[in-house]
């Protein structure tokens, strides 16, 4: 992200703080409740954004090495995901050309070869059929033309992209859309992957993704965990097409008023999130990262699967080994020596998935039911909440459903 626009938000922060204002998008809308507990639409939403739509999965340090490699089976098609011997990311189906086993089951490891358990065909990680035990009683068989099945897959600007379809069309330049070269500029490439954490939770995906789009709840629901670190009731907001960014305040924005601009640093001041469009929110870059991928259960719409991975540079892990890091989250930037100081690693993952899971989720289960009662027909977007605006009037005109209506 470019100085001058860092500096820009930064301000804005401070007026929406020192005039106790929020970010106003001047209108408000009605969310219907069926759009969490439609059945028909949760398998429209299913084939379109997941079977049929490019899929991040994760940051290229998931990937660190040649041999390495990853499965994925969150949208409908079990992904084999690989590093092969050039370096290349890779991605395949995860089935064997012979009866359709599964090749890989670990969630990820080191490979250059991958044996079927069944029969033992073998692959090369970049996909070639290499062997066929007896092939002279299996019969001729060309195995040129028998690879694993390959999936369209880019590595652009640190995002690891998948098409689950052959032949899918995957442009990750339209994707990203005018966010690409930020998001080129935080480095998401350099990042060492640390972990992941998986929440299956009963409230409908897109509940989910609501509870990433305002500020408005971060003094109340979250005033004695998140709220130690972010100021809420405080936003900057800006659209890049279907995707968006969403930058808060850190109590640390305080003690920028008293340095000069040249002084003043983003990390302190600020976090922030993107929203790609249809299922990933991307929180930092540059030092630290977490990807959060959202996915539906196919078969009810009242349950959804979170992956929460964690990424950091290797300097911030090597920082982070050492005995003068703070123990807790609550101050996590050294103003007198002017840059990061991070809690355990183990502690900056755990707050933020327990956080995720134990209140913002918690408070989407019980809007869940409310949904699928029935009885509710419509929740309310405020003049504050423009994420929420825009990522259900994006979604609704993917699938050619008519916008929000408008509180007149």
């Amino acid at each position: 992200m470019q100085r001058k626009k860092q500096i820009t938000i930064i301000k804005e922060l401070m007026r929406q703080l020192d005039e106790k204002v929020n970010i106003d998008a001047g209108v408000q809308y009605r969310n219907p409740a069926k759009a969490y507990a439609d059945k028909e639409l949760a398998e429209l939403e299913w084939e379109r954004f997941f079977k049929e739509h490019p899929q991040v999965i994760g940051l290229s340090g998931a990937l660190p090495e040649p041999g390495a490699y990853i499965t994925v089976d969150d949208f409908g098609v079990p992904v084999l995901a690989t590093r092969d011997k050039q370096g290349e990311f890779r991605a395949f189906v995860n089935s064997c050309r012979h009866r359709g086993v599964r090749l890989a089951e670990e969630g990820r490891g080191k490979r250059f070869k991958f044996m079927c358990p069944f029969h033992h065909w073998t692959y090369a990680n970049s996909g070639e059929l290499i062997n066929i035990p007896r092939a002279h009683d299996f019969g001729d068989f060309d195995k040129s033309c028998h690879g694993l099945v390959e999936l369209p897959a880019i590595e652009h600007h640190g995002l690891l992209m998948v098409h689950p379809q052959p032949d899918g069309h995957l442009d990750p330049v339209a994707l990203l859309g005018e966010l690409g070269d930020e998001i080129a500029g935080w480095n998401f490439d350099s990042l060492v992957y640390v972990g992941e954490s998986l929440l299956e939770n009963k409230l409908n995906w897109k509940l989910a993704n609501d509870t990433f789009g305002e500020t408005y709840h971060f003094g109340r629901l979250h005033k004695d965990t998140l709220g130690k670190l972010f100021q809420g009731d405080a936003l900057h907001y800006e659209e890049f097409g279907r995707n968006h960014r969403f930058v808060w305040a850190n109590h640390g924005i305080d003690q920028l008023k008293s340095l000069p601009e040249d002084d003043w640093h983003y990390e302190a001041a600020t976090g922030w999130i993107y929203y790609l469009f249809p299922n990933i929110q991307l929180t930092g870059g540059g030092h630290t990262s977490s990807l959060i991928k959202i996915y539906p259960d196919a078969t009810n719409p009242g349950r959804c699967r979170t992956r929460v991975s964690h990424y950091f540079s290797q300097e911030i892990i090597d920082e982070a080994s050492k005995s003068d890091n703070v123990s807790s989250p609550d101050n996590v930037y050294d103003f007198d020596n002017g840059k990061r100081k991070l809690p355990s690693l183990e502690a900056t993952m755990e707050i933020f998935t327990s956080t995720i899971e134990q209140e913002d989720y918690l408070m989407g289960e019980t809007t869940q039911r409310s949904a699928e009662s029935g009885v509710i027909k419509e929740f309310i977007f405020g003049r504050n909440e423009p994420a929420l605006h825009h990522y259900h009037n994006t979604y609704r005109e993917a699938l050619n459903l008519p916008p929000l209506e408008k509180v007149t």
